[in-house]
């Protein structure tokens, strides 16, 4: 069982155009065949009988690419054989005998090359149900019906050469090998490997060409199997025509075809019996749909090469409108339009209508690769392990700014903190309506934490100075991610505190309550590094866990602890004045480290702890930010 399971391959019937069963371009996947949802594939399926050809072997397709270009010759021969027939039984005759020879060889390969059952999307690899479909098909019959060299065959049995006009109308059935550079068109239009505006803009050029081609062909014909050479389109300007160069009357029917499809008609040649004059109405009736169908296709490839620049054009207009009806400053208008100028031009880089489709493993490992490195230069984030640096890269989301814009306020509600990837940014406040600078960030830098982290409103204002990238992460996702190593948010919390206490006396002054805010977190590590001395404690934990007992998430360290305001004296009726005496304070881990600072603040030990309404608290989970607690 062991065995079966190592040998089993991952996508049971993966027939790529590489047939070694090994994928050595992933973009390989998307043409292969894959089994339908619920279809049962065992071993048997992996490997194709002898004697039998995957349709997506690279060597059938170049087989088949090959043929392609043969079909190419096919697709001019046949119309300019039954206008010339003298070149259809000179040089040509020959040529012609080798490309059937290969369209006959073609057909004998068409009987071991596997095929798609429709019903399972299996590959069906029994040489009799191949057989039976193909030749019971109508392309067997046609294929064969193009392949016959009907002329050949004939002089074989008669020994005479016959250029009657019956021959020039079989070889038209070699036509039907156009089906082969239709699927080549479409096979390479869903190839990333090429160009899909080049693809087709050469298939437009195909279609032009051929009919082009056969349609000067056909008018010829009518010219020279006509009763009276010189009443015809061509007889009336060259004398003869009939035994003149065969590359003569091919100039004169290409550019004749070439101005009636292109409706300049200058009137040098033009129809003169009545079975030209038909044959020209029903060229042009058809010269309308070929024109429709090739502006349709040019005007849907270059307008969708331009949409995105419509889109854009469209929203700096909505935005000149709305400033304008709404009286905005000149510079703001500058950085909304800034802004909307650097979403565009940096879509191509974000993509991130592409990303949202792709799975979550992928994405994450895209982030992994273009931000790690960045995260792990960071001060908040130094000495954490590795499995957290992976989390966090992989919700965080990347924004570009252009230059002198906002990217925090002054006093706005802290949501999100920042890194920056690449650029510069200023730290600024505002005094007394006044601008000052503080400092300025460079790559690896963080903005925003410390609002984050203290819970408060962002204490300064971050400006771009030149384009700047970062990286940002909702305070939500470090909450959830942080508490579930209690390594890592010790870490984070000592290298924060490390990080404020070297920050400039100017910065700090903006800082409301840091004293207590930083003394508070102090009590929270210090309390979280003492908690390994106590021998008792551990062993408390162990116990507890061995006996089905969820440890409680009080032990654990919150990187953004809840704030509460505390009290030291039992809840009075007079709340309004109960609410404005007490002390706004980090909540802690644990109940006893919340007496400890509350004999700290108070400086008498409390054994008690009530809500407003009188109700004691139990667990500090159950709190919530702003609560009013009192400690007696």
């Amino acid at each position: 069982m062991s065995s079966w399971s190592e040998t089993r391959s991952p996508l049971p019937l993966l027939f790529r155009r590489h047939s070694s069963g090994e994928i050595k371009n992933l973009a390989s996947v998307s043409s292969s065949l894959l089994p339908a949802f619920g279809t049962v594939v065992d071993e048997g399926h992996l490997r194709l009988k002898k004697y039998v050809i995957a349709p997506y072997d690279y060597r059938y397709r170049w087989w088949q690419t090959f043929l392609v270009v043969l079909v190419v010759y096919s697709a001019w021969a046949s119309p300019f054989e039954l206008a010339f027939r003298k070149a259809a039984t000179g040089s040509l005759l020959i040529v012609d005998l080798v490309v059937d020879f290969f369209f006959a060889a073609d057909i004998i390969f068409t009987f071991f090359v596997a095929y798609l059952d429709k019903s399972t999307y299996l590959l069906v690899d029994d040489h009799k149900k191949i057989a039976l479909r193909y030749v019971t098909r109508l392309w067997f019959t046609m294929d064969v019906a193009s392949t016959l060299p009907f002329q050949f065959i004939y002089r074989i049995f008669t020994g005479q050469l016959h250029d009657g006009r019956v021959f020039g109308f079989l070889n038209l059935l070699r036509l039907w090998r156009l089906r082969r550079v239709s699927e080549l068109f479409t096979r390479l239009e869903k190839d990333i490997r090429f160009s899909y505006f080049i693809t087709r803009l050469s298939k437009l050029i195909c279609v032009t060409l051929f009919a082009v081609h056969s349609a000067g062909c056909f008018y010829f014909y009518l010219a020279a199997h006509h009763k009276m050479p010189e009443n015809t389109w061509i007889g009336s300007q060259v004398n003869d025509f009939k035994h003149r160069s065969i590359w003569l009357g091919y100039t004169y029917s290409i550019y004749w075809s070439i101005v009636t499809l292109t409706t300049v008609g200058y009137g040098d040649l033009h129809a003169v019996n009545t079975g030209e004059k038909v044959f020209n109405m029903l060229y042009m009736l058809f010269n309308i749909g070929l024109t429709a169908y090739i502006i349709g296709n040019m005007t849907n490839l270059i307008v969708h090469s331009a949409v995105r620049t419509l889109f854009m054009r469209n929203a700096i207009n909505e935005i000149l409108r709305y400033g304008s009806k709404n009286r905005l400053p000149e510079g703001l208008r500058e950085q909304m339009l800034a802004h909307m100028q650097l979403r565009f031009k940096t879509a191509e880089l974000q993509q991130e209508e592409v990303l949202e489709d792709l799975p979550k493993a992928i994405r994450s490992s895209i982030s992994q690769h273009l931000f790690r490195g960045t995260v792990e230069k960071t001060y908040l984030f130094q000495g954490v392990s590795v499995d957290l640096i992976a989390q966090m890269v992989s919700e965080m989301k990347a924004e570009y700014f252009p230059p002198k814009v906002e990217i925090i306020l002054q006093n706005e509600i802290p949501t999100d903190l920042y890194i920056v990837v690449s650029g510069a940014v200023d730290v600024l406040i505002y005094k007394n309506g006044a601008e000052q600078f503080l400092t300025k960030l460079g790559s690896a830098d963080m903005a925003g934490e410390i609002g984050v982290i203290f819970n408060i409103p962002q204490p300064f204002t971050v400006r771009t100075k030149r384009l700047s990238q970062v990286i940002r992460l909702s305070h939500h996702h470090l909450k959830q991610m942080v508490p579930i190593d209690h390594g890592d948010g010790k870490k984070i919390m000592n290298n924060f505190i490390q990080y404020i206490k070297g920050l400039k006396q100017e910065m700090l002054d903006e800082l409301p309550f840091f004293t207590e805010l930083l003394s508070d977190l102090n009590i929270e590590i210090t309390g979280q590094n003492e908690e390994p001395k106590n021998s008792q404690a551990p062993n408390s934990r162990i116990d507890a866990n061995a006996q089905g007992t969820p440890e409680s998430s009080n032990q654990l360290p919150s990187l953004i602890p809840v704030r509460v305001i505390i009290h030291g004296h039992p809840p009075k009726t007079n709340t309004k004045k109960d609410e404005t005496s007490g002390k706004l304070i980090h909540l802690p881990d644990s109940i006893e480290d919340l007496f400890k600072l509350a004999e700290k603040k108070f400086g008498t030990r409390g054994s008690m702890i009530l809500m407003a309404d009188g109700s004691q608290v139990e667990e500090l989970n159950a709190l919530r930010e702003n609560d009013h607690l009192f400690i007696f």
